[in-house]
């Protein structure tokens, strides 16, 4: 008999198994978090966060917290440029601003916060909606059988081991994932082609950087390709070493061997443009940088999320931002099954969902890391660059999830600049006013599904009213429009989301659109409990 009986074992406390624990908490699973680390992440990495990304925070109750973390670690709102030197007078501007020509997308903005600022936020809340997290707790084994996953854990501390019964394992333990590699799951993609560093330092830099509000620091100069990152004092940071320079003049793209200290102070140095300037090392971190995905994020009931479903370099910023959409993906569709409400075979569209954008996302990463720090990489096969936002926050789902409403174009990404409401793309932001309080649409969508009609379709809100109540059925419904429960004050719903008056969206928990008519039906009920039971395999 197992010592402890769990729906969900997550495994990995760092990120996205954070983020995996705080959402399954939100929706009452009960579940099991180990990490081997006996803390939260001690090296600040993971620093910039998007728009969608702060959505996820803002939807279990976290923006705030972690906004006002975020200001203890960086000035916000600065430049991403490339210099030869930071003392160099010439920059080349990436973004002037991080949240440059994107305010009007979302409720939320871009920000920088290290996961040393981030990850205690996320335990606390964690903690504070009940679940249990237990660091210094290493994964011994697993197995799988058709009906649950037998774990042994460990603890570091003592050597006790547990056996863990669940339903479901969450394979949050990063690049190097030991439950991947044990499910037998291959990655794809590209060879590693770098052996890289991140070097964390003191040095007092507060006259070189002046008054310029410089978020991310890109070097790029023959004998050095990297990127710096400043703490909000000016007194310390880190610098990531992409690749140096050989003595024939050819690229060392291992720069992580034989490194000792005195080559990381040169490294500072030579970035920094100030050859005699005192340099403390703190730390170093070596690492591979890589772009590939596993084959599949799903062995039956082991999950993958985050590193251990997809690796990529640093440029774009969004390797931790596709591990946080990873986890919000997954934890509502276990938390519908774990709960009865949706059978098994909604599961199956997290991978449906997941690895296809992730592939995009990933060779976007490459793509970038190409073209802004490694010239010498071969151009062949490299995807072309997409527009930010609309990786950011335009990705298409398709899945068992998601009913089309006409013809599938074939589209990877939408354009946030032209909101259309389209099934499979994140439900557009609307500033909407409820009971004199000014909120976005996104503000409206909980655990369950969300259903918003137009003006005059108070029919298809009496239908879901009808389906929660004699189905059983996770489902509310608003009317938006001058009068309706939800008040549209600029008008802009219909256009955004795609629908006439009488029109109506159904939206997932996680906010992307699973289905839309746009207009009245003759048995709205009928239709919408139909609905319902397709997009929940039941």
């Amino acid at each position: 008999m197992p010592d402890l009986k769990v729906p969900v074992l997550v495994v990995g406390g760092s990120l996205t198994g954070l983020t995996t624990s705080v959402h399954l908490a939100s929706q009452g699973v009960p579940h099991l978090l180990v990490e081997r680390h006996r803390g939260t992440a001690v090296h600040p990495r993971a620093a910039s966060f998007h728009q969608r990304t702060m959505e996820i925070f803002r939807g279990v109750g976290l923006q705030d917290a972690v906004e006002a973390a975020a200001e203890k670690d960086f000035m916000q709102n600065g430049a991403i440029v490339s210099v030869s030197t930071l003392s160099s007078p010439e920059m080349q501007y990436f973004y002037r601003s991080f949240n440059e020509g994107v305010e009007t997308f979302s409720a939320t903005r871009r920000l920088f916060i290290t996961q040393i600022g981030l990850e205690p936020v996320l335990r606390e809340r964690a903690r504070e909606l009940g679940a249990e997290l237990r660091y210094g707790t290493e994964l011994v084994n697993f197995e799988q059988d058709d009906e649950g996953i037998t774990s042994v854990i460990r603890s570091r501390d003592d050597g006790q081991e547990v056996t863990v019964r669940s339903d479901y394992l969450v394979a949050a333990d990063g690049a190097h994932s030991t439950v991947r590699t044990r499910s037998g799951i291959d990655m794809v993609g590209r060879p590693p082609f770098a052996q890289c560093v991140t070097i964390y330092f003191h040095a007092d830099m507060r006259e070189l950087i002046g008054d310029r509000n410089l978020s991310v620091v890109y070097v790029n100069q023959p004998d050095l390709l990297g990127f710096f990152r400043f703490s909000i004092t000016g007194d310390s940071g880190f610098l990531a070493v992409f690749s140096s320079q050989n003595p024939d003049g050819t690229r060392d793209t291992h720069v992580s061997e034989d490194l000792d200290e005195e080559r990381c102070v040169a490294f500072v140095r030579k970035a920094l443009g100030q050859p005699d300037i005192a340099v403390r090392v703190d730390d170093v971190q070596r690492w591979t940088a890589a772009a590939a995905h596993a084959a599949s994020f799903r062995d039956r009931r082991v999950f993958l999320i985050g590193d251990a479903a997809h690796v990529m370099p640093p440029t774009g910023g969004f390797g931790g931002n596709t591990g946080i959409g990873d986890a919000h993906a997954l934890a509502w569709r276990l938390a519908l099954v774990s709960r009865g409400i949706a059978g098994p075979g909604l599961l199956d569209s997290y991978d449906d969902e997941r690895r296809p954008v992730s592939d995009l996302i990933v060779e976007q990463a490459y793509t970038r890391y190409a073209l802004r720090v490694d010239p010498s990489l071969p151009r062949e096969g490299l995807a072309a660059p997409l527009d930010d936002p609309s990786i950011e926050l335009g990705p298409v789902y398709r899945s068992g999830a998601v009913l089309l409403d006409g013809e599938d174009d074939g589209a990877l990404l939408v354009d946030p600049r032209e909101p259309s409401g389209r099934p499979g793309a994140r439900a557009p932001h609307v500033w909407v006013d409820v009971d004199g309080e000014r909120l976005s649409t996104h503000d409206l969508f909980g655990d369950g599904f969300v259903l918003l009609a137009g003006a005059e379709g108070q029919m298809w809100v009496d239908a879901a009213e009808q389906v929660a109540g004699a189905e059983r059925l996770p489902v509310c419904g608003f009317r938006v429009g001058p009068s309706g429960t939800v008040h549209d004050p600029a008008g802009a719903f219909p256009g955004a989301f795609g629908v006439g008056p009488a029109g109506a969206v159904l939206v997932r928990p996680d906010g992307v659109v699973a289905w839309r008519s746009a207009g009245p039906e003759e048995r709205p009920a009928a239709v919408l409990a139909e609905v319902m039971g397709q997009l929940l395999a039941r």
